[in-house]
Parts: C-alpha cells; sequence; structure tokens
C-alpha cells in the first residue's frame, strides 16, 4: 500500500485528491488547520489516515509532526503540495501588506518548507505535485501578488525537477483554471455573493476534475514525467492584450 502526504487536505483540490486516493487503496497523511474537518477522513477511512492539524507556515510545527511519524506512515510516495490560496481581487497598490504577506508565506514558504521536510522521507520511486495555476502564465485583473507566487511554484517544480534527475521523483506543477472550491470564498473573505459571481452563468472545474487528473498521471509507467498540467474548462480562455482607450 503506497502512502501520499496532502497538504490543504480540509477542502478544494486536497480534499478531492485525498478521498480519491483513499478509495483506491492508498495511506494518506492529510495536513490541514481546521482539525475537525480531517477527524472525518479519520473516521470513514480509520486506519489509512494520518491526520496533522498545523498551518504550512508554521516551520518549527511542520518539520516536529513529520520527524514524528508513525512507522506506517514515515516513506511517502506521492506529495501533494496543494495548500495555497489568494486575497483580494484589488489592484496592487490597494491590497494590505497583511494579505501580500500572508499569500508569499503560504504559497511559497509553506511549500517551501513541506517539500524540504517530506523529501527526506520518499522513497525512490516517488512522485511531487506542487499545485500552480493559470495565473502563473496568463495574467488576469487583481492576481498581482498571487500569480508572482504561482510562477514561483511553476519554476521551482522544474527547477526542483533537474535537482532530482539522478533518482526517480518525478515532478508536475499542476496548473488548474477556473474551478469551484473555497478558494475564491477565501478570497473575498467569506463573502459567498461575491464568490459566486466568479462562477455565474459557466462552466468550471471540480475538484474532482483535479484529483482524476492527478490519479491518472499517478497510474503512467514509473518512467514518464508530466513537467506540467493546465486544465481549464472549455468556457476558459484568454483574451489577448488590452488596450486603454481615452473614454474609458
Amino acid at each position: 500500500m503506497k502512502t501520499a502526504f496532502i497538504t490543504g487536505a480540509s477542502s478544494g483540490f486536497g480534499k478531492a485528491i485525498a478521498q480519491k486516493l483513499l478509495e483506491n487503496n492508498y495511506k494518506c497523511v492529510l495536513l490541514a488547520r481546521r482539525k475537525e474537518k480531517l477527524e472525518e477522513f479519520k473516521k470513514n477511512f480509520n486506519n489509512q489516515v494520518h491526520i496533522i492539524a498545523c498551518d504550512v507556515r508554521d516551520k518549527n510545527t511542520l518539520f516536529k509532526e513529520i520527524n514524528a511519524l508513525p512507522l506506517e506512515f514515515k516513506k511517502i510516495d506521492v506529495l501533494v503540495n496543494s495548500a495555497g490560496l489568494a486575497l483580494g481581487a484589488n489592484e496592487f497598490h490597494k491590497m494590505s501588506i497583511e494579505d501580500m504577506e500572508t499569500m508569499v508565506d503560504t504559497n511559497i514558504k509553506g511549500l517551501l518548507y513541506v517539500s524540504k521536510a517530506v523529501l527526506e522521507i520518499m522513497t525512490n520511486d516517488a512522485y511531487i505535485f506542487n499545485f500552480g495555476s493559470v495565473a502563473a502564465n496568463y495574467p488576469y485583473f487583481g492576481a498581482n501578488v498571487y500569480a508572482g507566487t504561482k510562477a514561483f511554484v511553476g519554476q521551482f517544480s522544474l527547477a526542483l525537477r533537474n535537482d532530482l534527475r539522478h533518482t526517480n521523483i518525478k515532478v508536475c506543477d499542476v496548473a488548474p483554471g477556473l474551478c469551484k472550491t473555497e478558494f475564491s470564498i477565501v478570497r473575498f473573505k467569506g463573502d459567498i455573493n461575491a464568490a459566486n459571481k466568479v462562477y455565474e452563468n459557466t462552466k468550471y472545474l471540480s475538484a474532482e476534475d483535479i484529483a482524476e487528473a492527478v490519479f491518472s498521471i499517478l497510474s503512467l509507467n514509473s518512467y514518464v514525467n508530466i513537467n506540467r498540467i493546465e486544465l481549464m474548462p472549455q468556457t476558459q480562455t484568454w483574451s489577448g492584450f488590452h488596450i486603454v482607450k481615452d473614454e474609458e
């Protein structure tokens, strides 16, 4: 039985991937801030799950918990770095310093902390999935700092793959587009109406779609590395350059 380590496991992509892997006979170490959400998995899958209630920004607790993993969860075959967030959707100069720092600390530093700690206990035939975004390559209004953090994820994933070239550890940058999860609720700080407007009158991806894609990659031959996978609904595309006109 293989073992996966999944961050952001209480909702969204992390939760959907955890569900998919657990249903397919994986053991999972599930990390998130909300302990009560993680305990739901524990009830349903019992000995297949070990939970860590921790914020990826909390470096000291993170390393302590990973070092103290039970023996049966000590060898990691799959790492899913899905913990991340966007805060706000305004111009950069209108953003708060606190929101900027939270995004950088979570999306970049948290990713680095988890990757550093878990790499020490990964098997030599493992797969790392780092969650980026289409925002890394296609800028949109209000993305600024968030897009920058996800561009880091993409470049770090390529660099990490290069560093691991003498192993059979594979690295994939997963870059989703429009997908309805708690993402927009967090971005708009609990404003459900603002969050729902993002998805009105269009088709969007589900977290389960992303989980299926990740699982399909894991099903490939062990010598195949998918460097990057970008997923968008058919309704989403890029709209070209924006040109400011005098009448605006």
